[in-house]
């Protein structure tokens, strides 16, 4: 393992921002593992604090293929992350809305330029991120439709799921839009929780991490089991809101096989304990996602399905 200093630009009231990345074998570029790029993201960092442990390992014991490399940079974002902010300390910015970046541009641009300077040219990029919306997601492959989206590789992962999607406007600016863009065959791999380490889907993701890199020739390795995954169209996914605000009792968890008219969740008046409200499955189908706020707007996604 070698350990490099990816990126660095200097602060006015803080040390350095230093990016670091950990390198595994030479010779092509492989494979670039991306962490978290928001100060949140601890299970994503998690993830890849546990990546970079087994690396080590499989190198030691010659398992890495040879002319085969791997990068892998934890975090884009120490600096949020250490004073618990989701997005750039200093303006509120969203590094993973900056990409490509431009380097004679504001602080996230710039982290963003510089960064993918040294990672736009690797075969696969794998990124560990998060969804806007704070609540728990069934592991899965994320992609957008740009036309150079590849979901047979995106099988190789053996998780439960493929999700791909329209690409929108401000898609333009994410890491994995830009580098498919770039010719990297890129994919976003979701667990099921962003703020907190949970070990277990962690695993779950991590394993299918190994699982691609000995299907595609980059370790001898091979993890057994997974799934035979199930691609899902963005466009087919039922959405399931409230009308009314309140406190939100769930009923209904990620994976959970519903029927039509099934209850998946209560809205409570929060003074007077009242239920105002019983959110229904509106198809059959598998919970995907589910909210996990305690207490809930009006009109707020609560439930994604996938119809059946």
């Amino acid at each position: 393992m070698k350990e490099e200093i990816i990126f660095e630009i200097g602060s006015v009231y803080r040390e350095p921002l230093k990016i670091r990345g950990f390198s595994f074998g030479s010779g092509e570029k492989s494979l670039c593992i991306v962490g978290a790029t928001r100060g949140n993201e601890v299970q994503q960092v998690y993830l890849c604090s546990q990546l970079i442990r087994i690396f080590t390992r499989l190198e030691e014991q010659g398992k890495l293929c040879p002319g085969k490399s791997i990068l892998v940079i934890p975090t884009l974002n120490s600096h949020s992350m250490n004073i618990g902010k989701r997005f750039w300390s200093a303006d509120n910015t969203d590094i993973n809305r900056m990409f490509p970046g431009y380097n004679l541009g504001e602080t996230t641009q710039r982290i963003a330029a510089g960064v993918f300077d040294r990672i736009n040219d690797y075969r696969y990029g794998i990124q560990f991120t998060s969804h806007y919306m704070q609540g728990f997601f069934a592991p899965h492959v994320r992609m957008m439709k740009t036309g150079f989206e590849d979901v047979e590789k995106a099988m190789d992962f053996g998780l439960p799921y493929v999700y791909r999607r329209d690409a929108r406007p401000y898609d333009t600016t994410t890491l994995n839009y830009n580098w498919q863009i770039w010719d990297t065959k890129a994919f976003s791999l979701y667990t099921d929780v962003t703020d907190r380490i949970e070990p277990a889907s962690a695993l779950e993701v991590m394993e299918a991490v190994l699982r691609f890199l000995g299907k595609n020739g980059i370790l001898n390795y091979t993890c057994p089991g997974g799934y035979a995954s199930q691609l899902i169209e963005g466009s087919s996914m039922v959405n399931v809101k409230t009308n009314a605000a309140g406190f939100f009792l769930r009923k209904a968890q990620v994976n959970a096989r519903v029927k039509q008219g099934e209850l998946l969740a209560q809205i409570m008046d929060p003074y007077l304990g009242t239920v105002i409200e019983d959110v229904v499955s509106p198809v059959d189908g598998i919970v995907f996602f589910h909210a996990s706020q305690p207490i809930i707007y009006s009109h707020t996604s609560l439930f994604r399905i996938i119809p059946t």
